[in-house]
């Protein structure tokens, strides 16, 4: 998982003013461009939108609302990342459309030297040791830990939540 969001995650120690966590997974920007990693942030940003503001569907799913969305402001919904992949359902990356809304706010950030810093620190300790063969999963929603083979797809039982990899 490049990202996540989760409405109304955290809630105030001393209000109850609930507030949305919206996260980014840095092991993901190793070899990806500002310009696809920011990319990810606004999908989650759409998600937020579509909480406040549209009518969400169960936790995440990918809506027709949530794919009109993302088109509209240059991003297009796709199964596979790539042109040709389901717009809707519970797993929805996306690509960026060329000359849309979102790669042109881009361009003009880039043309200011923007560029992001920071990424994963690489993992000395798995590239001196033999590759493990199993894989810490969490659900970013329950903390709930499972253990399986590199490069399954687990989805919690009780948040219906993909798992992400914590070790890869």
């Amino acid at each position: 998982m490049r990202g996540y969001f989760h409405a109304e995650r955290f809630d105030g120690r001393r209000a109850t003013n609930a507030v949305h966590e919206l996260a980014l997974n840095p092991n993901t920007f190793v070899a990806r461009s500002d310009i696809e990693i920011l990319s990810v942030l606004v999908h989650e940003q759409v998600h937020v939108w579509q909480h406040t503001y549209g009518t969400p569907s169960r936790r995440n799913y990918h809506n027709r609302e949530w794919a009109d969305h993302m088109q509209a402001i240059g991003l297009s919904p796709s199964s596979t990342g790539e042109p040709g992949g389901k717009e809707t359902g519970q797993r929805v990356s996306h690509w960026i459309v060329p000359e849309g809304v979102y790669a042109r706010a881009y361009a003009q950030l880039e043309a200011t030297g923007f560029c992001l810093h920071w990424q994963s620190k690489p993992d000395e300790s798995a590239a001196r040791g033999k590759k493990a063969s199993k894989t810490k999963y969490t659900c970013p929603d329950c903390g709930l830990n499972a253990w399986a083979k590199p490069d399954v797809v687990l989805v919690c039982g009780g948040c219906d939540t993909p798992l992400a990899a914590q070790d890869a």
